[in-house]
């Protein structure tokens, strides 16, 4: 069944702006913080409904890293993600090292990875 088309507000707008201008996968709180700045008045819940929308709509992807809360990013091909673990921020690896179903136990089927790179950004590493 397809989706009708979501209504555009200015709250939306921003936070999808918000969420393409980082370049990085962004927590709720700091799409909240970000997009304030555009719309003073907006809220968390919101934010969390126009996320919602964003990601039923396809316009936006949920990143779940282990043991933390969702980020959310534009859509884009196949990429995966580094955490500095100071800062906490994601940022996006356009690398892959591709066909990983050689790790695999014999006999198991891959069909799908995720790679994820823990350590300091440039940002945390020129500050200590």
């Amino acid at each position: 069944m397809e989706q009708a088309p979501q209504r555009s507000t200015r709250q939306r707008t921003a936070i999808r702006a918000t969420v393409d201008q980082a370049g990085r996968p962004l927590l709720a709180q700091e799409i909240l913080e970000l997009a304030q700045r555009e719309v003073p008045g907006l809220s968390l819940a919101t934010v969390y409904r126009n996320l919602k929308s964003l990601v039923e709509g396809a316009e936006l992807q949920v990143v779940q890293l282990p043991g933390e809360n969702p980020r959310y990013e534009a859509r884009h091909g196949h990429h995966h993600h580094f955490l500095c673990r100071q800062c906490q921020r994601v940022f996006d690896i356009h690398a892959c090292p591709g066909n990983l179903a050689r790790l695999a136990p014999a006999g198991f089927s891959v069909e799908d990875h995720e790679l994820t790179l823990y350590g300091r950004c440039p940002d945390c590493r020129a500050a200590t």
